[in-house]
C-alpha cells in the first residue's frame, strides 16, 4: 500500500475530529486534546478555522481547571481566520472571547476575585452588554441559552447581583430542554447553589445531584468533580460528617490525578475544614454569598473560590 493509499484510507472528516478532541478536553484530557488539534491537516480553509475555534475552547477548558494560560493565544489565532467561518462559528467564537474576558474578569493577579468592587466599571458593563447582544442574535434556543446563562453569572459573579442572576439560569435551564445537558448541568449547579443559600437544602440535593448525573453523562470529568463537591458540602452541613469527608478525599486524589489543581484545593480545603460556599468573614450571607474564602491552590498563589456560583 502507498503512502497516498495510506492517506486516503486513515482521512479521518474534521467533525470527528473536533468532536474527539472536545470530549477528550471535558474529560481532562486538554493536551491530548490539543494535540488532535495541531495533528490534524485541514482540507480547506473553513476546515482551518473550525479547528482553530476548537482549539480555543480546548485551551479555556484546560485555563479554567488546569490553571493554564493557553486560551488567549488560541483566540488570537482563531480570531485571524474568523472570515472563513459561517455565521455559527462566528457566533461561537464571539461566546468563547466572551468566556475568556468573564474568566479575566474573575482571575484577577493570580487570585479569584469575585464582584465588581476594584475592577473597571466600563469593563464590567461591556462584558454584560456582550452577553446580550450574543442572547439576542444566537442562531438557536441552545446557543441563546448559553448567552443566557452567562447574563447569570455575569450578574452573580461580576455585580454581585444575586437576586438578578436566578431568573437568567431558569431561563438558560429551558434552553437546555432542546438538548445539552452540558447547559441543564450548569444551569442546575447554579440554581441548587441559590436554593443552597436560601436555606433550603432538599431543593438543593435535587439540583445538585441532578447536575453531577448530567456532567457524568456528558463526559465532563473535571466539571463532575467540581459537582461532587458540592454535594459533600451538602452532606456536612446536613450531618453527615463521615460521608461529606469520604467524598472529599476521592474528590481530591481523582483530581490531583487529573491535573485539575483548583479542584483538588478546594476539597484539600474542605478536609481541613472550610466552608467553600461560605461568604467571607463581614459579609452577610443574603447579600455577599457569592464571594468566596479563601485557599492556598498547589502553586502557591492566593485563590478565592465560591463554588456554587463559579461555573463547572
Amino acid at each position: 500500500m502507498t503512502n497516498t493509499e495510506m492517506d486516503k484510507r486513515s482521512r479521518v472528516p474534521v467533525d470527528e475530529v473536533i468532536a474527539a478532541a472536545l470530549e477528550l478536553a471535558r474529560g481532562g484530557r486538554w493536551r491530548r486534546a490539543a494535540g488532535l488539534l495541531d495533528a490534524t491537516a485541514p482540507r480547506d480553509e473553513e476546515s482551518r478555522a473550525r479547528i482553530a475555534l476548537a482549539a480555543v475552547e480546548v485551551a479555556l477548558e484546560s485555563d479554567w481547571f488546569g490553571g493554564t494560560g493557553l486560551a488567549a493565544k488560541r483566540l488570537a489565532v482563531a480570531e485571524e481566520v474568523a472570515a472563513d467561518l459561517d455565521a455559527d462559528g462566528r457566533w461561537d467564537l464571539a461566546f468563547l472571547r466572551l468566556r475568556h474576558d468573564y474568566a479575566g474578569q474573575i482571575f484577577v493577579g493570580g487570585s479569584f476575585r469575585l464582584g465588581p468592587e476594584g475592577k473597571d466599571a466600563q469593563e464590567l458593563a461591556e462584558v454584560r452588554r456582550r452577553a446580550a447582544s450574543l442572547r439576542e442574535r444566537a442562531p438557536d434556543a441552545v446557543r441563546a441559552g448559553w448567552a443566557e446563562m452567562y447574563l447569570g453569572l455575569i450578574a452573580d459573579n461580576l455585580f454581585a447581583e444575586r437576586d438578578a442572576a436566578p431568573a437568567h439560569y431558569a431561563a438558560a435551564l429551558k434552553a437546555a430542554g432542546h438538548g445539552d445537558d452540558r447547559l441543564a448541568r450548569e444551569a442546575l449547579r447554579h440554581l441548587g447553589d441559590h436554593d443552597h443559600d436560601a436555606g433550603d437544602p432538599v431543593r438543593a440535593r435535587e439540583r445538585w445531584e441532578r447536575a453531577a448525573e448530567l456532567g457524568a453523562r456528558a463526559g465532563l470529568v473535571p466539571g463532575t468533580l467540581s459537582q461532587q463537591m458540592l454535594l459533600a458540602v451538602l452532606a456536612r452541613t446536613t450531618g453527615d460528617t463521615a460521608g461529606a469527608e469520604a467524598l472529599a478525599r476521592e474528590i481530591a486524589r481523582w483530581a490531583g490525578a487529573l491535573g485539575a489543581v483548583h479542584i483538588e484545593a478546594q476539597a484539600t480545603a474542605f478536609l481541613a475544614g472550610a466552608d467553600p460556599t461560605a461568604p467571607p468573614a463581614g459579609h452577610a450571607p443574603a447579600t455577599a454569598s457569592g464571594l468566596p474564602p479563601r485557599y492556598e491552590p498547589p502553586s502557591g498563589a492566593a485563590t478565592e473560590v465560591h463554588m456554587g456560583s463559579i461555573p463547572r
